[in-house]
């Protein structure tokens, strides 16, 4: 219990430290100076992520980074702990927001900042505005910032993975952005195993881009299936080492 109020006071702590990194940004918002402001948001996001991780004494082994395309994508990925949104941003060092459940809108301080990095707040009980949450991602991927999507929803808190959740790669297809697939192994153990911070070692696969431009109907159909399967089955491989 004192290592998980240890690590929350120290959360905030650093985002009290970062404000003047987050006017900064506003400015850079209001002047229009995308590409500056894009610059830094991946700086800012990678250093907070790379924070985070080290207070919890936790390490990532990464592979597949130069697969990586320049310019706006959709990552998507299995979700095992609340971790993982630090985890990406301190591997990936790239600028992304995330398509985050609406609860993470209702934190003082941490949602001025998710929102700031241009993420999208989707409520799955509320149709209406779950559509208008997807519009807004589909404008910031084609304005070129990129998006990191849960498919599943919520959080696994294990190794297992649930299905995709219908509709969820509708951001990619609908802006032509390519999508990269990536597989999280083990980060359920830095908090969701015993409800409490924890060291421990994390796999971050990042798999081949697929190419959303042209797709078929039938393509477009089968595209979460196919994501799914290739993120599923690298962690089922994972497991067996």
């Amino acid at each position: 219990m004192l290592k998980n109020l240890a690590f929350g006071i120290y959360f905030y702590w650093y985002l009290f430290k970062l404000t003047p990194k987050y006017l900064k940004i506003k400015k850079l918002e209001s002047e229009g100076n995308q590409l500056i402001q894009i610059d830094e948001i991946r700086k800012v996001s990678h250093d907070w992520g790379k924070a985070l991780l080290k207070k919890a004494n936790a390490t990532v082994n990464m592979t597949g980074i130069e697969k990586v395309p320049t310019g706006a994508v959709l990552f998507v990925s299995n979700h095992q702990s609340l971790f993982d949104i630090p985890i990406f941003f301190s591997t990936l060092n790239k600028q992304m927001g995330f398509v985050a459940k609406s609860d993470l809108e209702r934190l003082p301080i941490f949602n001025k900042w998710i929102a700031l990095i241009k993420s999208v707040f989707i409520d799955r009980e509320d149709p209406r505005q779950s559509l208008k949450a997807i519009q807004q991602g589909i404008s910031l991927l084609k304005d070129g910032y990129s998006l990191v999507i849960f498919p599943e929803g919520t959080r696994s808190k294990c190794d297992e993975m649930s299905d995709f959740k219908k509709g969820s790669l509708r951001l990619a297809i609908k802006s032509e952005v390519p999508i990269v697939p990536i597989t999280i192994s083990g980060s359920y153990k830095l908090f969701e195993l015993n409800k409490r911070v924890a060291s421990g070692k994390v796999d971050f696969i990042i798999h081949d881009p697929i190419k959303t431009q042209g797709l078929s109907k039938e393509e477009a159909n089968n595209l979460s299936e196919k994501v799914q399967s290739i993120i599923g089955d690298t962690l089922d491989k994972l497991q067996t080492k």
